[in-house]
């Protein structure tokens, strides 16, 4: 009997880690399946609600490390996990995305040889500003799978020494949550809040403009296109707390609370554009076929602009003024949905996995 340890500690990671466990679960019934959740993101209501939209089973362990300046929050990530890779001694440690608890989870599992495998491996935005780029090149320097979801992941590795027989392509795993979950979309959100078509979808968070001083012009320029299109901006806590400290007078733009996955995902499959920061979104807007608009200078994620609705505005709120023209002007010829992003890359991590296993 084998022991798998999948870590997950935020919420695009739980819908990277669910089809994975659960696909696991099914064809190695027999083996030790141990979810570990490390409260990167500790709030009760996303956490429980995620867990609850996704139907992921409860945690077999749950860390707390809540939040923190980085370099602390990765240390007690490691601290906590290498305590539970002692107990645990798995076979091998399943880390996705490019989140503190990935970084931090698979050094813990490299300092006692623990195998590593890192779904979503290869993504590259070239920025080393960035905390997520330090945490996907170094997560992929001391993994011993590189599991990749696009083709120019494979290309990142190669040129940074990785050995060819441990890249496995195998699509994207996130989007296996999607396929799922989408005729469970719940428009409980938008007929509460009395949202129709047309509308822009909006979500920000990063802290390069959320915590920068570009957020004033943001608000100012959403309002200003919000006077002839309708404005939809489900905020994030802390997004919220940052507008709120704005002297910015909004009037047309609403402001809502988070909506829970299922919720979000009926507002973006049924808006006319999304305006975001986050990588998913390109992801699942691409999947989607609706128009995206990526408030920054580079993305991880460049299929989604050379296959599917992505377009990089730069980290330039002036262009949010163009979104309008580029919405009438939208030609949806040409597009596709990359390859492996079909509801089934669960199933190839885990043909991966099973392969590894019994070759030792």
């Amino acid at each position: 009997m084998r022991t798998y340890l999948y870590i997950v500690g935020t919420r695009p990671n739980f819908m990277k880690t669910g089809p994975v466990l659960a696909a696991m679960r099914r064809r190695a019934p027999d083996d030790r399946h141990i979810l570990v959740h490390t409260g990167q993101h500790y709030d009760d209501e996303m956490s429980r609600v995620f867990f609850e939209d996704l139907e992921i089973p409860a945690p077999d362990h749950y860390l707390g490390v809540g939040s923190g300046a980085p370099g602390a929050q990765i240390a007690h990530i490691l601290e906590a996990v290498e305590s539970l890779l002692v107990d645990e001694r798995p076979d091998l440690l399943i880390v996705p995305g490019d989140v503190n608890s990935t970084l931090a989870a698979a050094l813990a599992a490299a300092k006692q040889v623990i195998p590593v495998a890192h779904i979503e491996a290869g993504l590259r935005s070239f920025d080393r500003t960035m905390p997520e780029e330090l945490n996907r090149v170094l997560t992929d320097q001391i993994s011993d799978l590189l599991l990749t979801h696009s083709p120019e992941a494979r290309d990142n590795l190669l040129r940074e020494g990785a050995d060819p027989a441990t890249i496995h392509f195998v699509g994207n795993t996130m989007i296996d949550t999607l396929v799922a979950l989408r005729p469970r979309a719940d428009k409980t959100f938008m007929n509460r809040h009395g949202i129709e078509r047309p509308y822009l979808l909006v979500t920000l968070h990063r802290p390069a403009l959320v915590d920068g001083n570009q957020l004033a012009e943001t608000m100012r320029e959403l309002d200003r296109i919000a006077e002839d299109m309708q404005v939809v901006f489900p905020v994030h806590p802390r997004t919220r707390q940052a507008i709120e400290r704005l002297s910015e007078h909004l009037v047309h733009v609403r402001l809502l609370p988070p909506a829970s996955y299922l919720e979000f995902l009926a507002l973006q499959q049924e808006a006319s554009g999304v305006l975001t920061d986050s990588g998913g979104i390109q992801e699942e807007s691409t999947y989607l076929g609706v128009p995206c608009f990526t408030l920054r200078d580079n993305t991880e994620r460049p299929v989604t602009v050379t296959e599917g609705t992505n377009v990089l505005l730069g980290l330039r709120p002036d262009r949010i003024r163009e979104i309008p023209r580029m919405l009438q002007t939208d030609r949806p010829e040409g597009r596709r949905v990359p390859d492996g992003w079909d509801g089934q890359a669960s199933e190839r991590v885990v043909d991966v996995l099973i392969a590894a296993a019994r070759a030792g």
